[in-house]
């Protein structure tokens, strides 16, 4: 069931800082360095967003925030993107009523990859090198009726490729449209953090839960990147109330990317 909470809405705020954040390592993904755990201010002094862009469930129809580098590197969006009260993760968090980008019904608080310092959208072949991603995350909030939401990917030019989604308490990974293809868990709960991988090569996508590997989709694309955060698969025609107090959330601990 999920937890209702009562949050004020602050307007997006950016401001410079040249600060970072010192947090142990986790399961091998790097965090920022340089401040206690107490003196964070933005998402990026928690998480490396060098290579990152961020949209927003905010903005004008079809037409969402978007924030790119340098500018993410200061920015916070309560209560959409923010550094948790211990600097431990970052959470995103997308409603229900959020803008939504022209070629989706559903809104997002989500990082999409980007390279050369965050200046140029990435963009790899399945077929050629080796790409990774790893995330650590924790689902934090479902919406209500239909408690749906997507917290890793990767993504081709015109369509998702392979999802992480939960459904309830039931965690899934996708296959193009085949939402259902693997059961990873049916019993997760609210606030459990775990390790979502993707490696692909070969024409080949090895799918990781926690360390296991747990299923194998083909695909042969050579416009894929990789996206994380809150992709809320709800919206107002099928979830109630239509406000901001109802949403998806994730809370993002660690993210890495290599190439290779």
């Amino acid at each position: 069931m999920r937890c209702m909470r009562i949050v004020v809405l602050a307007g997006i705020t950016a401001a410079a800082s040249t600060a970072a954040l010192a947090l142990p390592a986790q399961a091998g993904i790097p965090t920022r360095d340089g401040r206690t755990a107490a003196e964070c201010e933005y998402p990026a002094d928690v998480l490396d967003l060098t290579d990152w862009k961020l949209t927003l469930p905010t903005g004008e129809d079809e037409d969402p925030t978007d924030i790119t580098q340098p500018d993410l590197a200061t920015f916070a969006a309560k209560p959409w993107f923010q550094a948790d009260e211990d600097c431990g993760a970052v959470q995103f968090r997308a409603p229900v009523d959020g803008v939504t980008t022209g070629g989706s019904s559903y809104p997002r608080a989500e990082l999409r990859e980007m390279t050369d310092d965050g200046e140029d959208e990435a963009s790899w072949s399945t077929t050629e090198g080796t790409h990774t991603l790893v995330v650590k995350e924790a689902f934090t909030a479902l919406p209500n009726d239909k408690p749906h939401l997507v917290g890793a990917q990767i993504h081709g030019g015109d369509d998702d490729v392979t999802v992480f989604r939960l459904e309830g308490s039931k965690l899934y990974i996708t296959d193009g449209d085949d939402t259902h293809h693997h059961l990873v868990t049916d019993d997760y709960e609210l606030g459990t953090e775990f390790e979502a991988k993707f490696v692909a090569r070969n024409g080949k996508i090895d799918a990781y839960y926690n360390g296991e590997r747990e299923t194998t989709i083909s695909s042969d694309d050579d416009s894929n990147y990789f996206k994380a955060g809150a992709y809320t698969q709800a919206n107002c025609e099928n979830s109630d109330p239509c406000d901001g107090d109802n949403y998806g959330e994730v809370h993002i601990s660690g993210i890495k990317v290599t190439h290779s």
